[in-house]
Parts: C-alpha cells; sequence; structure tokens
C-alpha cells in the first residue's frame, strides 16, 4: 500500500438498493487514486458524539474521476447517520486502508468470487481487475444487490438464497455443487461460517484461497487491536497467535488464519 491519507469526501450520489443497502459515490482527492480490490476505508460521522469511525469496504474505484463506491448495511446510528446524507454534503474519511487481493495471482487460472450478503461489495472492483476466466457465487438470505453489476462483468454468475427465492436454495457451497462449478483460484468475502466453510471447500479441492475477514473495527489502523483474528502463526506486533484484520488483513491466504 503507498499510503493513507484522511480528507473531507464529498458524496457525488447516493441511493437505496435493496432493504437496509445503499450505494454511495465519493468524489475523494488522492484516495481513489491508492485503493485497490479488496481494501477498506474509515468514515467519520459528523455527529460529533460518535468517535469512532466506521469500516467500510470499497465496491468500485475510478481513480480517473478520484471516486469511490461504497456499498454498505444500515446497522446503527452511524450508518444511519450516512444514509440521511444527501450530494454535496461532506464527510471526513481515511483510507484506503488495510491489504488488497492478490490479483496475479489469478493470471493464467480460472478464478471464482465468492461474496455472501454485505461481503458482496469488494467483489465487484476484484472482478473488474481480475484477469482470466471469472465466476461469481453471491449468497443472500432473501432479496438481491449487485447481480447487474456482476453479470456485466463476469463470464459466469450463480446464486443461493436462504429462502429459495431465487436459485439455489441454502448456501453458497450448495450452489457450486449444484451447478458444477470449479475453478483453480478462491477469493472469497462474507461471514464467518461461510468463509470457514469455503476454506474446508478449497482444500478438498486443493485450489488456493484468499479469505477477505469481517471483523468489527476500532481504531482500524491497527493500534486497538479490536479486531484481532486467530492465526497459524505467531504475530510479530503481539507475540501471539493474533492478526489484527484492519492491518495485516482484511485479506488472509486461507491458511494463515483459524476460523
Amino acid at each position: 500500500m503507498a499510503g493513507k491519507f484522511k480528507e473531507k469526501a464529498t458524496i457525488v450520489y447516493q441511493s437505496r438498493i435493496a432493504a437496509d443497502i445503499y450505494s454511495m459515490w465519493l468524489q475523494t482527492e488522492r484516495i481513489a487514486a491508492q485503493a485497490v480490490p479488496g481494501q477498506f476505508v474509515s468514515l467519520y460521522c459528523n455527529d460529533a458524539s460518535r468517535l469512532l469511525p466506521r469500516p467500510i469496504s470499497i465496491c468500485e474505484i475510478n481513480p480517473r474521476s478520484g471516486m469511490l463506491r461504497l456499498v454498505y448495511r444500515v446497522a446503527g446510528k452511524g450508518t444511519e447517520e450516512f444514509a440521511s446524507m444527501h450530494p454535496g454534503d461532506t464527510l471526513d474519511i481515511l483510507g484506503p486502508l488495510g491489504n488488497g487481493f492478490p490479483l496475479d495471482r489469478a493470471e493464467g487460472k480460472r478464478s471464482m468470487l465468492i461474496g455472501g450478503g454485505i461481503g458482496l461489495p469488494p467483489m465487484v472492483e476484484l472482478c473488474r481487475q481480475l484477469p482470466g476466466e471469472k465466476t461469481v457465487v453471491a449468497g443472500f438470505r432473501s432479496e438481491r444487490f449487485l447481480m447487474e453489476d456482476f453479470e456485466a462483468l463476469a463470464a459466469r454468475t450463480a446464486v443461493a438464497t436462504e429462502d429459495g427465492s431465487f436459485g439455489t436454495k441454502g448456501t453458497v457451497l450448495d450452489a457450486i455443487r449444484e451447478q458444477g462449478l470449479e475453478a483453480d483460484i478462491i477469493y472469497a468475502c462474507g461471514p464467518t461460517p461461510m468463509l470457514r466453510a469455503v476454506k474446508e471447500y478449497a482444500a478438498e479441492k486443493g485450489a488456493e484461497c484468499w479469505l477477505s475477514m469481517e471483523e468489527r473495527m476500532g481504531c482500524g489502523i491497527g493500534a486497538c487491536l479490536a479486531c484481532v483474528c486467530q492465526s497459524k502463526e505467531i504475530d510479530g506486533h503481539s507475540r501471539v497467535h493474533n492478526k489484527r484484520v484492519c492491518k495485516e488483513g482484511p485479506v488472509f491466504e486461507a491458511g494463515e488464519v483459524e476460523l
């Protein structure tokens, strides 16, 4: 990562794309020029009573125009504030943060991008930038979002819904097995139970696997240790079997972390 910046960003456009899911385009000065797929930004509330920033993964990057797209779920007072904002409003933003997905690993390989719920947004820019053949597998409880983006970018898409309202009824792995999908390398982002299952599936198939972890964060820069996950090796910072998701992650090679 070349560096991180704190700047004031301007909302260019915002819309509700599903129940409690919003898509926001932000005009930045430097962050969009540095960001890569899999990184995130921290957004600060204008309400001074909310001190901690909210980490949100980057959905799309337009370095030429200096714009970022963030797709987020309203989960509390902070994200409620963001959802109430309009074009022209400004907020403080810190980024780009964390480590992104390794794009070069996909050269000459069949890639499978697996996203569950709000783990789907970072897969959009990844899908855009990854070389080679790509399949996107998306998991939802019920209502779908971002599928038009993936259909425009990927050679193939598959959907699983918990209630069976669309695609395969069940999990993303149910959809993969039902459709006989295969890949040489897997990139995944979503809730821990999904990532655990994807890690086991990749090991079973002998596929390379990269996971983007979803953890609650405090500072977003590795200082507070609020977002540690269990790691296979001893971390050089904490001297225990932990890694900081915001600093060493959020993207890890599957073998690096214990789920």
